[in-house]
């Protein structure tokens, strides 16, 4: 089973691949290890067993319908109670770290298939990680242990303190800048957008409106340089972040904290959850008003994928390295750091 290119990064191309083969049975470990993942959150979703019927097709080189009728039948009788991972695994003892590592990969695919994410279904890969005898080093961000203390109180402490100091003392700057809103443009001062907060759960965060649109819906357009749509206020407003300042409110309701993951738009996790395999991953915590990846300029349209993933992987190092002093300097860098200003939109 060759691979070619290192497959942490992109999910979506089919980089392991494997020719037909009349001994279908050694398909079987394979079949039962997707449709294992399937069944991590406890139930069936029909898509991801739908994505472990297309992954096995990808794998052969075969369309749907002509799939071996034996590896039909083995996932269609796929019996979640009698899966063992340890003897499963013992199957793939002869592959190098790298296929092993792709094999991590396509798990998780079918476990994100459905478009949710789910507690169950990361202990299931992690499950699968020590099962092949994985260390981090091979996996890279496939896996992510959050450094202690970032889902505990003394967070929630220095969000909620921090949070109603600033609302209680800054909320003329606010009045202020909602009257300007309206005044300069029309529509609401303020509108809510769907974002996934910890867990991959949707909530709604506040937000100054800067464009003479308030989009939410299944197809949202990222701001870009010069968009018509961005009120000459707005402009400033997203510039020097002050349109965020409403989500402080998400923070004190338990939906946010001051800083941490920047949540993206729904229709955007949507799609960048199928083009970067670890995205989802960013959802282990609660998202914040500032983070790590914005202080170090990672902001703005993400017109590339690769300006997506460093985003990602700067989310990924906070969640790993997180000390309420590495939020302080977040905070302080979000107001004096110039990284922090470059590609706002």
């Amino acid at each position: 089973m060759p691979i070619e290119e290192d497959p942490v990064r992109l999910s979506n191309r089919p980089e392991w691949t494997i020719h037909r083969t009349d001994d279908v049975q050694s398909l079987f470990p394979l079949a039962d290890l997707l449709m294992a993942a399937a069944w991590a959150d406890g139930h069936l979703d029909p898509r991801e067993r739908d994505k472990a019927m297309e992954t096995l097709c990808t794998l052969l080189g075969c369309e749907w319908n002509d799939l071996p009728p034996p590896l039909v039948v083995r996932v269609a009788d796929f019996d979640p109670e009698a899966f063992d991972l340890a003897t499963c695994a013992g199957a793939f003892a002869q592959m190098t770290p790298r296929e092993r590592r792709r094999l991590v990969a396509m798990v998780r695919e079918i476990c994100d298939a459905n478009g949710a994410f789910d507690l169950e279904e990361d202990r299931f890969v992690r499950a699968v990680v020590f099962a092949l005898a994985l260390t981090e080093e091979d996996l890279g961000d496939l896996v992510v242990r959050i450094a202690p203390g970032l889902d505990g109180p003394l967070k929630r402490a220095f969000d909620v303190l921090f949070a109603g100091t600033f609302l209680a003392t800054a909320w003329p700057l606010l009045l202020g800048l909602a009257l300007a809103v309206r005044a300069t443009s029309r529509g609401p001062a303020l509108f809510k957008q769907r974002r996934y907060g910890v867990g991959g759960a949707e909530i709604e965060v506040w937000k100054f409106r800067t464009m003479t649109v308030a989009e939410d819906g299944a197809d949202v357009k990222q701001a870009t340089a010069n968009d018509a749509r961005i009120t000459p206020l707005g402009r400033f407003l997203r510039r020097t972040s002050l349109d965020e300042l409403p989500q402080f409110i998400n923070v004190l309701e338990g939906d946010m904290s001051v800083v941490g993951p920047r949540p993206h738009a729904v229709a955007h996790n949507r799609h960048y959850r199928t083009q970067i395999l670890e995205y989802m991953l960013r959802h282990k915590v609660k998202p914040g008003i500032t983070g790590w990846a914005q202080v170090n300029g990672w902001r703005g349209e993400t017109d590339t994928l690769d300006k997506m993933v460093g985003r990602v992987e700067h989310d990924l190092e906070y969640m790993r390295r997180w000390s309420p002093w590495l939020d302080a300097k977040i905070v302080w860098l979000t107001v004096f750091g110039e990284k922090v200003r470059h590609n706002a939109r």
